[in-house]
C-alpha cells in the first residue's frame, strides 16, 4: 500500500518536468551570423587573453630576476654592517646610520639581545618593526627557494639570510613595485582586450552580415517565391535575387546566381507547361471533333440502313443499305487513323515501332512523288537525284511516312501551280531529303512551334486543311527515333524542308541488310500539318 501510494508523486513529478525539456527543444536555434561572430570573438578573446596573460608572466620573470639581483647586492652589502652590529646598534639605527633605497628591510638577532627589523618607506623615513611584523618576517625564513614573505600593513618582501658567527642578519626588497606594475600591466592588458574584442565584434557583425546578405536576399526571394501560385493557369515568376546582391565572382553571389538561373529555367519550364495545356486542350477539341462526326455519320447510317431494311428489302433499299455501310467503313477508317498516330507517337516515345533495314531514300523519293502527284494535280512536282542511290539504315515504312507527310503538307498549304521539288543527296556522313515549295511561305509565329504537337497552321477543324495537328510531330518523333534532325526555312516565296539522316547504322553490326518488314501506310493514314 506504501509504494501504490507513493508513485503518483512521481509520475508528477515527471510531468513537471517534461515543459522544459520540451520547451529546451523548441529553443530557437542560432543563427549563422551569430555563430560566426560567437565563434571568432571566442577565439579571438582566447587568444589575447593568452597573449596577455604570457606577457604578464614573462614581465613578472624578468622583474623578479631583477629584485633578486637587488637582494643579492643589498645582502653582499650588510658584509660591511659587521661594525655597527658587534657595537649592538639596532635595524633601525643601522638603516638610519646607513641610508638604503625605499623598500629595503633589514632584520638583526644576535642572542640572547632580542631581534630587531626595520623597512625604508617610499619617503626615505625608517620605520621600525613590531613584534608581531617581527614573528611573520621569522615564519616566512622557513620556505624553500627564493623567499617572499607577507607583512602586515607593509606588503610582500623578497628576503635572504646571512649568519655572522651568532648573528643572523636578513636582508630584503619591497615587492610593491613588482606588483604595481604588473597590476598596470594587467589592466591595461585588459581594457585594450576589452576595447579590441568590442571593435572586433561590431567590425566582424557588419562584415558578416555584409557577406550573407545576398543568402538573406536568396531566402527572401526563395519565400516569395513559394508563395506564387504556380499549380494550374497562366504563370510568371518576376521574383528575382537582386543582381547586386548576385555576382558570380563571389562564392555567396553564386548562390544568388544559381536561383536566379533555376528561377529561369523554371519559369520558361511553367510557360511551355501552359503552352502544352492549351495545345491539349485545343487538341481534345479536334480531336472530340474528328470522333465526333464519323460517329455521328455511323450512327445515322446505321439507323437509315436498320429502318430501310426493317420495312422493305427491294433492290433500291438494299443499294441504300450498302452505300449507308460503305460510309460507315470510311468514317470507321478516318477514327482509326487518329486512334493509330495517337499510338505511333505513343510508342516512338517509348523507343519502339522501328523495323530496321536497308532503305534506298533515292527510291523512297521517287515513291513519294509518285503517290503525291495524283492527290495534287494542279501542282507542279519536280524530283532532283543524284546519279547514285542514297542508302541508309532505317525503317522504310516510316521514312516513307515522313517524306508523304512533308509532300502532303506542301500540297495541303500551297495554292495551285505552286513547284514543289524533292532533292535527295549525300552530304558528308548525312543522307539528306529536301522539300522546297515556292509557297506563301510559313507565318514566323508558328515557325518555332511547328513540329510541336497539336500545333496547326490552320485553327479550323475543316478536315482538308485543319487537321489533327500530329503529323509534322509525327515526322519528327520518327527521324528523331532514327537519330536525325528535321528543320525548316522559310520565307514568303521559298520554303524548305530538311531532313538528316546519318548515312551509317546508329550501332554497327546491329543492322541488317534486309527488305523492310513494315509496309509503307496508305495516305489516308497520313496527318498533314504545317
Amino acid at each position: 500500500m506504501t509504494e501504490t501510494a507513493a508513485s503518483p508523486p512521481e509520475s508528477a513529478e515527471t510531468d513537471a518536468s517534461a515543459p522544459p525539456a520540451a520547451a529546451a527543444s523548441a529553443r530557437r536555434p542560432w543563427t549563422l551570423q551569430r555563430k560566426l561572430i560567437v565563434t571568432v570573438v571566442g577565439i579571438t578573446s582566447l587568444i589575447m587573453v593568452l597573449v596577455g596573460v604570457s606577457i604578464s608572466l614573462l614581465l613578472g620573470t624578468v622583474l623578479e630576476g631583477q629584485l633578486t639581483a637587488q637582494v643579492d647586492a643589498l645582502k653582499s652589502r650588510s658584509a660591511g654592517m659587521q661594525g655597527p652590529i658587534m657595537a649592538g646598534m639596532s635595524a633601525e639605527q643601522i638603516l638610519q646610520e646607513q641610508p638604503q633605497a625605499p623598500g629595503t628591510l633589514l632584520a638583526i638577532e644576535t642572542p640572547p639581545m632580542p631581534p630587531t627589523a626595520a623597512v625604508t618607506d617610499a619617503e626615505g623615513e625608517v620605520v621600525a618593526l613590531d613584534a608581531a611584523q617581527i614573528d611573520q618576517l621569522a615564519d616566512g625564513l622557513g620556505q624553500e627557494g627564493p623567499i617572499v614573505v607577507d607583512i602586515d600593513d607593509l606588503g610582500t618582501y623578497r628576503v635572504a639570510g646571512e649568519r655572522f658567527g651568532q648573528t643572523v642578519v636578513v636582508a630584503g626588497v619591497s615587492r610593491a613595485e613588482i606588483v604595481a606594475t604588473t597590476g598596470k600591466m594587467l589592466t591595461t592588458i585588459g581594457l585594450l582586450t576589452a576595447g579590441g574584442l568590442i571593435l572586433l565584434a561590431t567590425a566582424t557583425a557588419w562584415t558578416i552580415r555584409a557577406g550573407l546578405a545576398p543568402l538573406r536576399a536568396v531566402a527572401d526571394t526563395a519565400e516569395r517565391v513559394s508563395k506564387l501560385p504556380l499549380d494550374q493557369g497562366e504563370v510568371s515568376i518576376p521574383e528575382r535575387v537582386p543582381a547586386r546582391q548576385a555576382d558570380p565572382r563571389t562564392e555567396v553571389g553564386r548562390v544568388g546566381e544559381a536561383l536566379n538561373t533555376l528561377l529561369d529555367h523554371v519559369g520558361e519550364s511553367l510557360t511551355a507547361r501552359q503552352r502544352n495545356e492549351e495545345r491539349m486542350r485545343t487538341f481534345v477539341a479536334d480531336a472530340s471533333h474528328e470522333l465526333r462526326t464519323p460517329l455521328a455519320s455511323i450512327r445515322g447510317y446505321s439507323e437509315l440502313s436498320l429502318r430501310a431494311l426493317s420495312k422493305d428489302r427491294r433492290e433500291e433499299t438494299i443499294e441504300t443499305a450498302e452505300s449507308s455501310l460503305e460510309r460507315i467503313q470510311a468514317q470507321s477508317l478516318r477514327m482509326t487513323t487518329l486512334v493509330e498516330d495517337l499510338l505511333l507517337l505513343a510508342r516512338l516515345d517509348e523507343g519502339q515501332e522501328l523495323v530496321y533495314g536497308t532503305v534506298d531514300l533515292s527510291r523512297l523519293a521517287i515513291e513519294a512523288v509518285g503517290d503525291a502527284r495524283p492527290a495534287g494535280p494542279g501542282h507542279n512536282w519536280v524530283l532532283e537525284l543524284t546519279d547514285e542511290p542514297v542508302q541508309i539504315a532505317g525503317d522504310t515504312g516510316r521514312l516513307h511516312q515522313v517524306a508523304a507527310n512533308l509532300l502532303a503538307n506542301a500540297r495541303t498549304h500551297t495554292p495551285e501551280g505552286t513547284t514543289v521539288t524533292v532533292t535527295v543527296a549525300r552530304e558528308g556522313d548525312s543522307a539528306v531529303l529536301r522539300v522546297h515549295d515556292d509557297g506563301p511561305g510559313i507565318e514566323p509565329a508558328l515557325r518555332d512551334e511547328l513540329f510541336q504537337r497539336f500545333s496547326r497552321a490552320d485553327r479550323s477543324r475543316a478536315r482538308q486543311t485543319g487537321g489533327t495537328g500530329l503529323g509534322l510531330s509525327i515526322a519528327r518523333a520518327i527521324v528523331d527515333a532514327h537519330g536525325g534532325t528535321i528543320s525548316v526555312e522559310s520565307v514568303p516565296g521559298d520554303t524548305s524542308f530538311e531532313v538528316r539522316l546519318p548515312a551509317r547504322p546508329i550501332v554497327p553490326g546491329a543492322l541488317a541488310d534486309a527488305e523492310p518488314t513494315m509496309d509503307a501506310p496508305d495516305e489516308e493514314s497520313l496527318d498533314p500539318v504545317s
